[in-house]
């Protein structure tokens, strides 16, 4: 059962009133406070104000500020002229049933309808957020086109420059003149089948011909050609050859698996920009000169493309981190964490740079007992990193607080 709150004062002008209540000691967060144009409540538990007012109020321009240890409520009325008392004189309790109850109706009614305003809002947000996006994208690829459309014509020109050359080159050639009788008697007996004797201009033609002949086809064989297995840097007696190997094999799958049919959809970019590689080195570029939100993107597209390497996953985490979109940054790296399976050497700093991510994350959301796992993790891999080891420390220091006094 409430306690009724009795202690209140007002006061009122032709057009305002001012109530001021008392709060007891209670904090900001814990009042509740509901007001119509005909009824007002303020709870602050096990305290309880509730007033039938006297006249109809504006509720739209209703106010209340809490400061010092008071409530204070502004109620603006909508017939100006003061009032004889703050609240009704009722003593009948159906109609006042019936008037909390169109209250609290009316309050369920005005809250719907801020969440479905607020949804709406949110709906086209996004929907301009998406158009925006596509609108530069779109920029992007006309800019790719007309790019291309010009080296095109570059080169067309160019090469139609060189056939113009080659052409005036073949006619400013002069003929071959035959120099001499002796030439032009040889070719007529030569053409008339008889025997032509070895002159000068033969015996030229002969040396000639001599230094053109090529020499003949050297040999076949066949060269032996052997590679070195590839060994991983740990001790026979500690090694996981079969993690090891399954490891190898996932990122041999990894480097063959392709989205086939979003590289049809991409035809218009060249080899190079449907390159997942080459897409996460731009993202990287982009991520070093702060522009996150184009690594971002970068990184998309290299996961539409290919959706088998945990790098690009672990890399736009790090962007999400940037950007403060935490939730994400904890989807990337457990999805980066989920591909760098099964845990060998030749990723462990793949998996302590994704551990330590996903801890920072958890530590941003204030979640620091999954974010010190996270870092536990990352030590384990990387024990003698000082930095992990200062960052460990602190967020046990944070954790102990948080239990000994909720103040701190």
């Amino acid at each position: 059962m409430p306690l009724m709150v009795k202690d209140y004062t007002w006061t009122q002008t032709e057009s305002m009133v001012y109530l001021h209540v008392p709060l007891k000691g209670a904090k900001a967060e814990h009042v509740d406070i509901l007001s119509t144009d005909e009824y007002l409540k303020v709870h602050f538990p096990p305290f309880l104000l509730e007033a039938f007012l006297f006249e109809a109020v504006d509720e739209a321009k209703s106010t209340a500020k809490i400061g010092n240890g008071v409530a204070v409520i502004t109620l603006p009325k909508k017939i100006h002229r003061l009032w004889d008392h703050l609240v009704l004189s009722i003593n009948d309790k159906q109609t006042k049933k019936e008037i909390r109850e169109r209250a609290l109706q009316a309050h369920m009614e005005k809250t719907a309808d801020g969440r479905k305003e607020k949804a709406v809002k949110k709906q086209q947000e996004k929907k301009y957020a998406l158009e925006t996006m596509m609108k530069l994208e779109q920029e992007e690829r006309e800019l790719i086109q007309k790019i291309k459309d010009e080296e095109r014509e570059k080169a067309t020109a160019e090469l139609e420059g060189w056939k113009i050359r080659q052409i005036h080159a073949a006619v400013e050639k002069p003929p071959l003149k035959l120099t001499n009788r002796v030439t032009v008697q040889t070719l007529h007996q030569a053409s008339h089948g008889c025997s032509v004797k070895p002159g000068p201009t033969s015996s030229r033609a002969g040396s000639r011909k001599e230094q053109v002949d090529l020499p003949a086809p050297r040999s076949s064989g066949t060269i032996q050609i052997k590679f070195t297995p590839r060994v991983f840097p740990t001790a026979l007696r500690e090694s996981r050859v079969p993690e090891e190997e399954e490891w190898l094999r996932k990122q041999a799958e990894a480097r063959r698996a392709g989205n086939t049919e979003l590289a049809v959809e991409l035809k218009d970019l060249s080899d190079e920009e449907r390159n997942p590689d080459w897409l996460k080195e731009k993202g990287d570029k982009y991520f070093a000169t702060g522009n996150y939100q184009g690594a971002v993107n970068a990184y998309n597209l290299a996961i539409r493309l290919n959706s088998k390497i945990p790098a690009f996953y672990s890399n736009r985490a790090a962007c999400h981190l940037k950007l403060r979109n935490l939730h994400k940054a904890l989807e990337d790296t457990s999805k980066a964490l989920d591909l760098l399976t099964p845990p060998v050497a030749d990723n462990a700093s793949a998996r302590a740079r994704a551990h330590v991510r996903r801890g920072t994350a958890f530590c941003e959301l204030e979640l620091y007992t999954e974010g010190l796992q996270d870092y536990l993790a990352a030590l384990k891999i990387d024990p003698q990193n000082e930095v992990l080891q200062a960052d460990a420390h602190r967020i046990r220091q944070i954790i102990q607080g948080c239990i000994t006094g909720p103040e701190n």
